[in-house]
């Protein structure tokens, strides 16, 4: 089978750097700066395009089947690629009570996508990865031929994609931060920086495990991992898709502020981690802070 032309879904690279002033960084003698992957691509914006990219050659047309929960940006990138690029989706969902219900508007896209939706039981969700359990899925999906991404598109290949993220930095900006939620876009983007910039993660989930995980995706991808990024969990409100009323506050007032639609599960996470960090000296006079914005707000609101 020959390999999909992503060229025709016409993403928009390099994404744009856009200076936002805001009296909170500038009193601080710090450059913030939007690093906007929200207007790579309509459908697949931000890191989904990054992650998917490669991921899509290698499947080379055959159909893709992938993971996610019942709001996952993720499956939805997933559908609209298939839809785009005329290639079969298959969604595994967490939660079989779910089947039979109406759809929530994340699901009722990816179906309208194209995208065939299968629901299975939490505990073989959390089992997903291992050999055994993904091959009964497989088989139960009837799926076996299918080419297999991960929850959330972290893998090598989508890790060599992130890369680019970073090189687009190179000379722009001194501190790079990205909220994550697998780890792998910021794995990519802190390998693909020039030397002497650093990146920064900021987890929407609670847990710790990240930085384990970060390695690993690095070492896979390119034989060891990086050594110029690091993590502050401070800032999850509670873990994914949970938010406080602090959270919704800070929001609201950075749209306000802005007139920048601020998406709630990763980029209010985000703004607010380097709003706080900026506060707290984190960042010394004089420092171009990039904030990677990977998304817009949609229908994966609620929890």
């Amino acid at each position: 089978m020959a390999a999909p032309d992503l060229s025709a879904l016409r993403p928009r690279l390099p994404s744009p750097l856009q200076p936002l002033a805001d009296e909170r960084f500038t009193r601080r003698g710090v450059t913030l700066l939007l690093k906007r992957d929200d207007l790579i691509h309509e459908a697949l914006p931000g890191n989904k395009w990054r992650k998917l990219a490669l991921n899509l050659r290698a499947a080379r047309g055959r159909p893709v089947l992938t993971f996610g929960g019942a709001y996952s940006n993720h499956l939805r990138a997933v559908a609209a690629a298939g839809r785009l690029l005329g290639f079969p989706t298959i969604g595994v969902v967490r939660g079989d009570e779910l089947a039979g219900r109406p759809l929530n508007p994340s699901l009722a896209q990816c179906a309208a996508d194209g995208m065939r939706l299968v629901f299975i039981d939490r505990s073989t969700y959390r089992h997903k990865h291992e050999p055994p359990t993904l091959a009964r899925i497989l088989t139960e999906a009837r799926a076996d031929d299918s080419y297999v991404v991960p929850e959330g598109g972290s893998n090598s290949l989508a890790v060599q994609g992130c890369t680019d993220l970073g090189r687009e930095l190179h000379d722009l900006a001194d501190v790079a931060a990205i909220a994550c939620g697998t780890g792998g876009s910021l794995a990519g983007l802190a390998a693909g920086l020039a030397e002497g910039q650093r990146a920064l993660g900021v987890p929407v989930l609670k847990g710790g495990f990240l930085d384990a995980d970060i390695r690993r995706l690095q070492t896979e991808a390119f034989g060891a991992p990086t050594a110029n990024w690091r993590l502050d969990d401070r800032f999850h409100a509670g873990g994914y898709a949970r938010t406080t009323p602090a959270l919704d506050a800070f929001a609201e007032d950075f749209e306000q502020r802005h007139g920048l639609p601020v998406e709630r599960l990763y980029v209010a996470k985000l703004l607010h981690a380097l709003t706080t960090l900026t506060e707290e000296g984190a960042f010394p006079p004089g420092t171009r802070l990039a904030a990677v914005i990977t998304g817009r707000p949609g229908p994966e609101t609620a929890a």
